[in-house]
Parts: C-alpha cells; structure tokens; sequence
C-alpha cells in the first residue's frame, strides 16, 4: 500500500475565512464551477444550469439531530453529552431513534472526569425528565432513560438537545441554527454533522431542477463526528477512519443502472455510492456477505475488474433473494489519491479543512488541480468549511 504524506494536502486557511454563520438566503452562495481544468465563477442557484447533460443527482436525505445533551451537577459542573452511535436496543438508527422509554448510545463525553460512574445526571426537560447513567467509561457508553416513557428518543432529543455546529465554528449553537444547519430534504433522524453540500439548495433551486427535468435520487448516510476527525499520523494511509450507517433503496439503484452521468451532492453522497459499488464486487467474492466495507478494501481485492453494471446488478440479485427494497450497510471506505471512481461522475461540495480526509477525496477526485481550485477559492473571496460556499467539480477524463 502506498504512503500518502498529509503535509502534502494542506493549504493556508485564514481564520477569517471560516464562516461562522450561513448567508441570508441559502442558493445566494457562490458557486466555483471546475470543469476539467477551466474554473469559473458563479451563484449557487445557477446550479441547475450548469450541470452536464444526461445527469441524475444523487441527495444524502439524513436528518441532523440536536446531538448535544447538557447536564449541570450540583457542583454547577456541566457534562455534555455528544452522541455518536447507537448501542441498545438496536445499533441500527432509525431503530434507536424511535426506541421509548430508554437507549444506549456511545457518546463523547465533555468533562468526564468530574462524572462518578456511580453518579446518575438529571436534566428537566420542557416535557418530560431526561437520566444519564455511564455504564462503560472506556467505550463511552451511555444509558439514557426518561419520562415520560412513551416519547420516541428523536422526540426527546429534540426537545432536550442542541445543535451540534462543527468545532471550528467557535460560537454557541443558535435557534436558527436548528434550520440553517439541516437540508431542506433532510428526511431520516441519525446524523451528527450535516451533509453541507446540500445547504446550498432550496425549493427554488429543486424546482428549477424538476423544470429541467434532471433526475434526483436519495440515499442516507448518517453523517458521524468522524469526518471532522483530523489526520495527526503523517503517513495518512495510517489514519483509523471512521464508520457510517448507510441506506440504499432498490429504487435507487435502478436509477443508477439508467444513469448516463451521475453528479453526487456532498461527500457522503460519494463514499456511498463507491461504497454500493464495492459492495457488488464484495458479493462476486462471497455471495452470503453483508454490507460492510472497510477502509481498504478497494485497494486490496483483486476483483478491480468488475464493471458498475456488473456490481450493481449483482447486488440487484442480492436483493432480490433475500425480498429486500432497502439495503442497510456500514462502510469505513477511504478514498484518497490513487483511488480510481466507479459511481460519480461529479460533486458538489464545500471547500474543507486542510489535511483532512475530506480533502484527501477531492484531491482524489480532480488530481493535482486540487490546488488550482482551493487558490481561487481564496483568491476569490470565498467562504470556507460547513458554512461557507459551494463547489461543482467535475474531472478531467
């Protein structure tokens, strides 16, 4: 396996540069269009427009959920509560997120140290009374529990948590951040951190899409508190990346078979769709596996030669004799320079942190004119990270 120095990722970001607040009107944004090589300045809601012909779209619809959960000692210490992933009674999201009556989740935890385990937290809730118990410090795994019983855990979280903005946006989560911090289609209660491609579009901008007629699919990926974990080996092929719960309908996959060009709105987006192709080429190998990719997979099977066709198809078939119109996965994939993409034709995309894996996926995804890019990005006045301005990048073929 190769070694990929992240020195050689990184760029200069004035702190000033980071948007700490969205803009006014969502499809205001700029919008750098590069089409193999040629850069071009332009105003998100000029999207439908400018994309290639014979397109479909492809959404991530996950829901961000207010995941910080604060509870004052007595002492006046806070602990918070950052949930990450569901443990009991199902680590399946959309199973969790309806549980009554009490869950497990992992959760990162703020201020630790001053929480006995034997210490049970209360938290007054506008409705109800919400309990935290530590039942394993190491994993940070977390019982809640609360009243009144009948309320689904998304209602609770709802009622009792906060917006979970990035952590380079220094700045206490607001009321319209609860808004502004979500897609307008976002549908499925799970993620931590949002798919802020998709913060650019509004029903203008769909309804422009729907005149022209461009096809528009959604997939899920439950977006976790990984993908703002920074790369700290040098050698970032070493990086322990992170894994996301994925939901990929049958629906969909058909229209990815019919699909001439495929545009993917966000990274998460993409590592799903390269995720669903890997998949297909995982049940040629073993046709009993589930859905889970690893970080390595796509660089280490000998299978390089299966076609999109071919992986979709199989996983079709998969489907097919286990009478499935969902698939329900996990991946960790890991896209970086060197990777070859099977599913996505284009992104949209924000402009992300330097020397993370999200810039490791661009780099991947247009070459070395990555940094062509990001310099006028800068030069340009734009703005940066999950509040900032939004990006069509298509490659050179």
């Amino acid at each position: 396996m190769q070694s990929i120095d992240i020195n050689e990722f990184t760029y200069p970001l004035p702190p000033d540069r980071i948007a700490a607040f969205p803009l006014a009107e969502r499809d205001q944004s700029k919008l750098l269009h590069y089409d193999a090589g040629n850069i071009l300045h332009r105003t998100f809601i000029d999207l439908p427009e400018v994309l290639p012909p014979d397109v479909a779209l492809v959404f991530n619809n996950t829901k961000v959920i207010p995941a910080r959960l604060h509870f004052e000692k007595e002492t006046g210490a806070t602990i918070e509560l950052l949930l990450l992933q569901p443990v009991a009674p199902s680590t399946v999201m959309s199973v969790a997120m309806e549980a009554t009556g009490e869950v497990v989740w992992q959760c990162a935890i703020g201020n630790v140290k001053r929480w006995p385990t034997d210490m049970v937290l209360e938290k007054q809730t506008s409705n109800g009374r919400l309990r935290a118990r530590l039942v394993d410090r190491t994993a940070g795994h977390v019982q809640i529990s609360w009243q009144p019983e009948t309320k689904s855990f998304a209602e609770v979280v709802q009622q009792a948590g906060v917006t979970p903005l990035p952590p380079y946006i220094k700045r206490a989560a607001q009321k319209e951040d609860r808004d502004r911090y979500q897609t307008v289609y976002a549908r499925w209660n799970g993620a931590v951190a949002a798919p802020t491609a998709g913060l650019h579009f509004t029903e203008r901008v769909l309804q422009k899409l729907n005149e022209r007629k461009i096809p528009q699919e959604f997939v899920t990926l439950h977006v976790s508190a990984g993908t703002f974990q920074p790369v700290k080996v040098s050698n970032a092929v070493e990086h322990d990346m992170h894994a996301e719960q994925v939901v990929v309908s049958r629906k969909t996959i058909l229209a990815l078979l019919r699909a001439k060009n495929t545009v993917v709105v966000g990274t998460t987006s993409m590592r799903t769709l390269e995720s669903l192709y890997w998949f297909g080429v995982l049940l040629h190998e073993q046709p009993t596996a589930g859905f889970y990719i690893p970080k390595l997979y796509c660089y280490q099977t000998a299978l390089q030669h299966i076609s999109r066709e071919q992986a979709l198809e199989k996983i079709l078939a998969h489907m097919a004799v286990l009478g499935l119109e969902e698939l329900l996965g996990q991946t960790s994939i890991y896209l970086f320079p060197g990777y070859r993409f099977r599913m996505c034709d284009g992104l949209i995309t924000n402009f992300h942190q330097p020397g993370s894996t999200l810039m490791l996926l661009v780099a991947a995804f247009i070459g070395a004119d990555w940094k062509k890019v990001y310099q006028a990005a800068l030069d340009n006045n734009y703005r940066f990270l999950s509040y900032g301005d939004s990006s069509l990048l298509i490659p050179k073929r």
